[in-house]
């Protein structure tokens, strides 16, 4: 179970939601006892974990410390675990900041002047920093020294400043918003997949004994597969499924008690929420299945656009039930079937916008 702390720019100021995959203060909360500590522990991610056990080897090996390091992904992959653990696995502090919170070039500093030799920088969010800061970051990053600007105006000094060797690992949701000076400067970059149900189940398993809660495996089966294939859902998910348990039943989690659990949080068997399903049913039972434009399927549901585009469609276009078009936004085949409805004559899929 693995999962980092960062939330998309976009669940700012939405309704919290038991499938977002952004942490909450309870996530916070339960999320440090339950991280794994080593590489080993860490469930998911192989191509990952492997190509990073051999960073780390090497660098410990070599007495040196690790390269810098890039992770991608969706929020709640691992990756403020996975920073975690290369510190620990280089038996080096951490100090963990985020892109937000460096707004000028004078915060980056004053958070590099006081690393420690071989300590590892976690930057979390990090295609959200300001420039110059940015700018800043390129030569600590290469040559471990950054320069310091003394005054204003023509009597400016810059004064160099000599930095101990350190590792920097960077976390963003949008790697396509890193500049490419800044991504050619990690000596290592990998991206964070979603997890299929089989291991999002090891997870569920896992975080069931450290929280001391009886599942069986079809209960595990069917949290998974409600977990949109992340790690922190699953977490969230499972301690919902603990609370109804303990009230409902005499505490052990089985399939029927997950399900009546998440059918109680409106969480179905495809992992669609209320917001999910609300767009669904307003793109096919008011407008047929599309093609509509953003705006009026947001007035139709009753949601900000922001909301609708940023929120509950990335699922829906992952899922394969709704589709963005030039003309607008269209339902496919898919989206029927999962609403149990019979698409009208004329429907995009009958139409053959989309293979049946």
């Amino acid at each position: 179970m693995n999962w980092d702390d960062e939330t998309p720019d976009s669940a700012v100021g939405a309704d919290p939601r038991l499938v977002d995959a952004g942490a909450d203060t309870e996530d916070n909360a339960v999320e440090a006892a339950l991280r794994p500590k080593d590489l080993d522990e860490f469930i998911g991610q192989e191509k990952v974990r492997e190509q990073l056990d051999l960073v780390l080897k090497a660098a410990r090996a070599r007495g040196a410390t690790a390269d810098h390091v890039l992770l991608s992904g969706a929020p709640g992959l691992g990756k403020t675990t996975l920073s975690m653990i290369i510190a620990a696995e280089m038996a080096a502090p951490i100090r963990i900041t985020s892109g937000p919170a460096i707004q000028h070039a004078g915060d980056l500093a004053a958070i590099l002047s006081s690393l420690q030799e071989g300590e590892v920088l976690f930057l979390d969010e990090i295609h959200r920093m300001s420039r110059p800061a940015e700018e800043m970051l390129y030569m600590a990053m290469e040559d471990f020294r950054v320069d310091v600007i003394v005054g204003k105006g023509p009597g400016a000094t810059a004064i160099p400043l000599e930095l101990p060797p350190f590792t920097l690992v960077g976390a963003t949701t949008r790697a396509g918003l890193l500049p490419p000076p800044l991504r050619d400067r990690f000596g290592f970059t990998a991206h964070m997949e979603f997890y299929a149900p089989t291991e999002l189940e090891r997870v569920i398993h896992r975080s069931a004994r450290l929280l001391d809660v009886a599942i069986d495996p079809a209960g595990a089966a069917e949290i998974a597969g409600r977990s949109r294939g992340t790690p922190r859902i699953a977490n969230r998910l499972l301690r919902r499924v603990r609370d109804y348990a303990q009230v409902k039943a005499d505490g052990h989690i089985t399939e029927d008690i997950a399900s009546a659990a998440l059918g109680v949080y409106e969480v179905d068997a495809r992992g669609l929420d209320r917001l999910d399903r609300a767009v669904l049913e307003a793109l096919l039972k008011l407008f047929s299945g599309g093609p509509v434009g953003l705006s009026t399927l947001s007035v139709a549901v009753g949601e900000e656009r922001e909301t609708v585009e940023e929120v509950a469609e990335p699922f829906l276009v992952r899922e394969g039930l709704l589709a963005r078009t030039p003309r607008g936004r269209v339902a496919t085949p898919a989206a029927w079937a999962h609403l149990g409805l019979a698409p009208p004559q004329g429907a995009p899929g009958q139409a053959g916008l989309f293979p049946a």
